[in-house]
């Protein structure tokens, strides 16, 4: 059988730096189809006003790079208002839906009480639901609650997210019983555990799930548009928005002002990939 499986890799090893290439040929197509659209914003962004933007084929590399248009984007409007806004909107919303989907998750995971399938089953359930049907019933209650024109205003729909509890639900279900056990014995409480054994052993699924959250709250930009009228609360997307009305639809301008936006993104997935390593959790756990 050893003999077998041996030949068979062997000869099968021939095959593999053909296959292996055409993988790699028809990844890179499709990382490049889905990369151009970045790199003509980019592109547009350095290009100076005697450049013609719209010319077919596209020119991705400026004839004559200048940064003048980054310069004027952020001199024009308060980016650095926008920028501090956006930064506080995603880290509440973030930190938000990190304490609130753990702990919904956590019940949903590890306890047993009656109801506990059908009430995961609804709120799953919820994700089929567009969140144009229900921004009208949340725009009215936040009206009444006094929260346009306020951070709490803009954070309030996105405290929790059924897809947030969803992952971390899951994520609490591949840990292994014998260290909760343990931690029981030890006299850690329910609140204990969560916090001391649960958490630290999803890591992975925490940080996949703060990268989602931040990516949503950075980018979002219907509900800030319906809750906001004073600029001073604006964030980066309707900052880049003003921009089009500012400017006539400068379009060297626009992705001057979009590529500021999406930078702050590039850089929190760029940091926050490093951290999601495979959880070690069952490593003490002798089976």
């Amino acid at each position: 059988m050893d003999i077998d499986q041996t030949t068979h890799q062997t000869f099968g090893s021939k095959a593999s730096p053909w296959k292996t290439l055409a993988q790699y040929v028809l990844l890179g197509a499709i990382a490049l189809v889905m990369l151009l659209p970045l790199l003509w914003l980019m592109g547009t962004s350095l290009k100076s006003p005697t450049e013609d933007i719209f010319s077919f084929p596209p020119r991705l590399i400026p004839a004559a790079p200048t940064l003048e248009n980054f310069v004027k984007a952020w001199t024009s409007a308060p980016f650095a208002q926008y920028l501090l806004n956006s930064t506080l909107v995603a880290g509440l919303t973030v930190a938000l839906n990190l304490l609130i989907c753990s702990l919904a998750a956590y019940p949903l995971a590890r306890l047993s009480f009656k109801g506990r399938e059908w009430i995961f089953s609804a709120i799953v359930a919820t994700i089929a639901i567009p969140f144009q049907i229900v921004m009208i019933p949340l725009y009215i209650l936040a009206v009444n609650l006094g929260l346009r024109n306020s951070f709490i205003g803009l954070i309030f729909p996105a405290i929790a997210s059924a897809f947030g509890i969803f992952l971390m639900r899951q994520a609490f279900m591949g840990v292994p019983k014998d260290l909760e056990e343990a931690a029981r014995i030890d006299g850690c409480s329910e609140l204990g555990i969560w916090w001391h054994v649960m958490l630290p052993s999803v890591r992975p699924a925490l940080i996949t799930l703060a990268i989602f959250v931040f990516i949503g709250a950075w980018s979002d930009f219907l509900w800030p548009l319906l809750i906001l009228d004073d600029p001073n609360y604006y964030t980066l997307p309707l900052g880049v928005a003003r921009l089009s009305g500012t400017f006539s639809l400068d379009w060297r301008l626009i992705a001057a002002g979009s590529v500021i936006s999406i930078t702050p993104i590039l850089a929190f997935f760029l940091v926050m990939q490093n951290y999601i390593v495979p959880s070690e959790t069952g490593s003490g756990v002798k089976g």
